[in-house]
């Protein structure tokens, strides 16, 4: 965590007030409505997001932020509060950062409608304030990410996702929210059109090596909150897995696709297969595809001078690929 704390240093101020004005942002007339939310804020995770909003925002605008800004980073939060209780939900989930998740606790149809309160929150948040600008941003990022999702859903039946494609669920279901952040930060004090194309191009490969980082953590050995081969378990295709099937025998493809599509519970064959894949290099170039994006994102930053903010924010780049859970 303190990598984390170093990141919040330059917006410690801004964090504080934003936690108060989200507290706001949630709030109801239903008591049981509150008692929920205020469970959710109460275990609350690192919150990368806000933080991405407010650094982008003084990083573009020499050091200012607005009302816009706090509205933009609650907008987010809510937005994504929302998806992780519908999430826990789909996923049948009972914990939720080493927490009950709102449905163990109180039922899916409340978990349902709580994330639906919260996405209404979010939408009228920035309706109420004519915020339409960054209401388009964050509904361009709520559709890409439902189209990832079933994409994954669609191609993962066949387990013939190719890295083509593998690139596009990510891009869509994890990468396009950091990277709607980084537009709203611009956005929020109205930076030129082409900065903010270029803010949401950086959250984007951010978001890529974020999730590729995830994809790795299935074949470590570290504890982090999911056990080892969850993802061949789950029969997920991550990008170690799909480069090992497209650079082995086809007798030894059959046995990986066998492996995961029917003995998937099996403990010493999910075992093999991750030996098996690390074997094969999978690993090492997810590694490298990884430090491409890492790479890039770093190199949109250069033009910019050198302040706190730009600081934290290369700071943040090299915390998601070098992140520990």
């Amino acid at each position: 965590m303190k990598i984390v704390s170093q990141i919040k240093l330059p917006i410690e101020y801004e964090m504080e007030l934003f936690e108060k004005k989200f507290l706001l942002s949630m709030s109801s007339k239903v008591s049981l409505l509150n008692r929920i939310t205020h469970y959710v804020v109460n275990r609350k995770g690192k919150q990368m997001r806000p933080m991405f909003v407010f650094l982008i925002a003084k990083m573009t605008n020499n050091g200012e932020v607005n009302d816009r800004t706090y509205r933009g980073a609650s907008v987010i939060e809510l937005i994504h509060t929302a998806t992780l209780v519908h999430d826990d939900v789909v996923d049948e989930s009972n914990t939720r950062r080493g927490f009950f998740s709102i449905n163990a606790l109180w039922k899916n149809k409340i978990a349902v409608l709580v994330g639906d309160y919260l996405f209404s929150k979010g939408l009228l948040l920035s309706i109420d304030n004519s915020d339409f600008d960054l209401l388009k941003i964050i509904s361009v990022a709520i559709r890409e990410m439902s189209e990832g999702e079933l994409l994954q859903i669609e191609k993962a039946r066949n387990l013939d996702i190719t890295e083509d494609v593998y690139f596009d669920i990510i891009r869509q279901k994890t990468a396009t929210l950091i990277a709607a952040c980084c537009a709203m930060g611009a956005q929020s004090v109205n930076a030129p059109k082409e900065e903010v194309e270029t803010m949401r191009r950086f959250g984007e490969l951010i978001g890529m090596a974020f999730q590729i980082k995830d994809d790795l953590f299935d074949y470590g050995e570290e504890k982090i909150g999911k056990p080892t081969g969850i993802d061949i378990k789950e029969q997920k295709m991550t990008l170690p897995l799909i480069y090992t099937l497209n650079n082995c025998s086809e007798k030894e493809k059959s046995w990986i696709i066998n492996s995961i599509k029917n003995h998937n519970k099996d403990r010493k064959r999910v075992k093999e297969v991750i030996a098996f894949v690390k074997s094969k290099g999978g690993l090492d170039y997810a590694v490298s595809k990884m430090k491409e994006y890492q790479q890039q994102a770093l190199l949109l930053l250069l033009s910019y001078p050198t302040t706190l903010y730009k600081e934290s924010l290369e700071l943040m780049v090299n915390y998601v690929i070098d992140r520990k859970k």
